[in-house]
């Protein structure tokens, strides 16, 4: 690895200052499941690494009023071992035992794949999918990013240099809401060629109220097609509007092709898995699914 200052901050405010001191020289270290890589792989060569890690504060999940809030430093694996997230945010259950192996997950953080912003990743679609919000802090204050405003291009977020992402918070999940989380890859554990966080509201009267498709290894970002969501809104759901909003996905998606797969084959594993995801999110809105 490259050399560099190793810094372990024991506040949110000391690890703030020292990005306002350090600016682009410095790199959040948390997990380490994507910058020890790089580093190793001489991809970043940042001179300070600010290892947020043991800040009190920052291990805490909580479900209150506000949502379901997951901090900085919590891995992946207390977030799928926890009995909250199941009830408080079903569709960032559903996509834990997609996220790398189990090694992976005891050290990678939730906060930490959000900020990296691979559009690969699972995370990241999940949060646009359910409208999560990003608190982040810096040494002038603290300011909260929605999901849709986050992910810039391939991994760049809104995220100043500057700044720290102290939690994302996920809102309350509402009733008679079915999420489902569905991928293709080559190998279990690998990023996926394509995948899909699905989330389908049902009113009163048994029609879809509110659906969100959000797809990853798809384009630079993660990509909500809204066309699709907006065929289904309105209608019940049954397999012909999925069928419908599958094909607004498969013609209206747009993509990348490189050696792993075509461009058209992951435009057509996109609408397969929209009329999977969607059947199994309706399913679980109305009682019907797991």
């Amino acid at each position: 690895m490259p050399a560099f200052c190793y810094h372990r901050p024991a506040t949110v405010e000391e690890a703030v200052g020292l990005l306002a001191e350090y600016g682009s020289d410095a790199k959040v270290l948390a997990g380490g499941q994507s910058l020890v890589p790089l580093l190793a792989l001489r991809l970043s060569h940042p001179e300070h690494l600010v290892d947020i890690g043991r800040i009190d504060g920052l291990a805490a999940v909580d479900d209150g009023p506000a949502g379901f809030t997951v901090g900085a430093a919590v891995r992946h694996a207390d977030v799928e071992l926890s009995p909250v997230t199941g009830r408080a945010a079903p569709l960032v259950a559903a996509a834990m035992p997609h996220i790398g192996h189990r090694a992976i997950r005891n050290r990678g953080t939730v906060c930490g794949s959000l900020a990296h912003a691979d559009p690969a990743a699972e995370l990241p679609a999940v949060a646009l999918a359910a409208d999560a919000e990003m608190v982040v802090r810096s040494a002038s204050g603290e300011r909260t990013i929605p999901a849709a405003d986050f992910f810039l291009g391939y991994l760049t977020s809104a995220l100043d240099e500057t700044e720290l992402l102290t939690a994302v918070r996920f809102p309350s999940w509402p009733r008679s809401t079915g999420g489902s989380v569905a991928e293709v890859s080559r190998r279990h554990g690998d990023y996926a060629l394509v995948g899909l966080a699905a989330v389908v509201g049902v009113g009163d009267g048994g029609r879809v109220e509110r659906a969100a498709l959000s797809f990853f290894g798809a384009g630079a970002t993660p990509v909500r097609v809204t066309e699709a969501e907006q065929v289904l809104v309105g209608e019940h759901p049954d397999p012909a509007a999925f069928a419908e909003a599958a094909d607004v996905v498969t013609k209206s998606i747009e993509p990348p092709g490189d050696n792993h797969a075509t461009a058209a084959y992951r435009a057509h594993v996109a609408g397969v898995l929209t009329r999977r995801c969607l059947a199994e999110a309706a399913g679980r809105a109305t009682g019907g699914g797991a």
